[in-house]
């Protein structure tokens, strides 16, 4: 008796490359941008005080420092799709924590969140530059910003309203999201990333790797303009909103504010093509320098709110154009050999900014008002702006 069967259809994994990689961020995004505005408020109901806030981000931004540092050593043990694998399983048990547990518990998820936030930070940048050429890293940064830009535009305001429906559907979404990327992720079949030869020498010790980042300058220099880009960011959306309630608007004009500045990276190819048009020297120069001007006409027009809010608005613009550019330095010249260790440092400037910020913040509270805030971090971005004339004229224009 002849058998009738289907024909057996195979699905061959997705291509590694840039579209994949933009969808993992896509991802990432996604199990993020929904609680980006609802930790706040839980952590505020659950400690009573704006200070209270304050210290204890400053602590979970300490924390995620000192993982972002041992990473490397846990990768010379654990591999890296594992390591990948359990940034995101880190992230689901923040969640867990969030959304299903008493809320004295909500520190604690806020700090795993930001934990496996740094380990996918560590691990996605290796896998980038193993599998992207230097020459399409510009175009990586694009789409990944672009891809991105749908949850970061609608998450903030989707979670806050979705926790006042029902205060668990946020962190579903985020644990759903997180288990999306985490099976793209292993249908790529990135493994442990590319192979590099082996070296011939004994394994560096874990301890070196930070004084070897900051002996290269456009190492150093990648971590420095991502670190007052994400300093920006930080005073934006923490102080713009106080500005707007201090000034007798809404209080719902922050999550506005943020919902526009977000829809910016939707821009994010035009950006490409002015970078690739000119240079990256002169995007991150016209990043600093616009944002930087904008932040301190702000300050000029602060006595009349709406003026003033719109040009914040826009000083976000090239803060958008700093995350295209800022960090291709780094990514356009780490040595194959040390992916992991300087990554693992490159990392870090998500910590040292949300660390700084405050402590930046508090300082220039202490002698003027809110809009002072907006004149210092401008001045701080014009200075960005001086600094990156120093970056080489030719960094990421292809080679003839």
């Amino acid at each position: 008796m002849v058998q009738n069967r289907l024909p057996l259809v195979e699905f061959p994994p997705a291509k590694p490359g840039v579209n994949s990689f933009a969808i993992l961020a896509a991802c990432e995004a996604s199990a993020r941008a929904t609680l980006v505005s609802v930790y706040p408020v839980l952590m505020y109901r659950a400690l009573g005080s704006a200070a209270s806030v304050s210290e204890v981000y400053v602590l979970i931004g300490l924390s995620g420092l000192l993982c972002a540092l041992c990473v490397p050593l846990l990768a010379r043990f654990v591999p890296r799709r594992w390591l990948y694998t359990l940034g995101v399983l880190i992230m689901i048990a923040g969640s867990v924590l969030g959304g299903f547990f008493n809320a004295r518990f909500v520190p604690y998820a806020v700090a795993a969140n930001s934990v496996g936030l740094v380990i996918l930070a560590v691990c996605f940048n290796a896998y980038v530059m193993d599998y992207v050429e230097r020459s399409s890293m510009g175009r990586n940064e694009s789409r990944r910003l672009l891809f991105s830009g749908i949850p970061w535009s609608v998450g903030p305001f989707l979670g806050v309203v979705l926790m006042d429906w029902h205060p668990q559907i946020p962190f579903m979404i985020s644990i759903a999201a997180c288990l999306v990327m985490l099976s793209f992720f292993w249908h790529l079949r990135l493994g442990d990333g590319k192979i590099i030869t082996k070296a011939r020498r004994p394994p560096t010790n874990p301890l070196r790797y930070i004084p070897r980042f900051f002996r290269q300058p456009t190492l150093v220099a990648g971590w420095f303009f991502a670190t007052m880009r994400s300093v920006g960011w930080s005073v934006y959306i923490i102080y713009v909103p106080i500005y707007a309630v201090k000034s007798g608007l809404s209080d719902q004009v922050g999550g506005l504010t943020l919902s526009i500045s977000n829809g910016f990276l939707f821009l994010t190819p035009f950006m490409l093509g002015f970078l690739q048009k000119t240079s990256v020297r002169n995007a991150i120069m016209t990043g600093f320098a616009g944002s930087g001007i904008l932040f301190l006409a702000a300050t000029l027009l602060s006595g009349f709110p709406w003026p003033a809010i719109a040009v914040l608005v826009s000083a976000t613009l090239f803060l958008v154009l700093l995350d295209v550019s800022g960090g291709l330095p780094f990514l356009l010249t780490v040595k194959p050999s040390e992916r992991t260790e300087m990554a693992a440092v490159y990392s870090t400037f998500r910590d040292v900014a949300s660390v700084g910020s405050p402590v930046f913040v508090r300082l220039v509270l202490a002698f003027t008002s809110v809009q002072g805030v907006f004149a210092a971090i401008g001045l701080v971005l014009v200075g960005c702006a001086v600094v990156a004339r120093r970056t080489h004229p030719a960094l990421g224009k292809r080679r003839h």
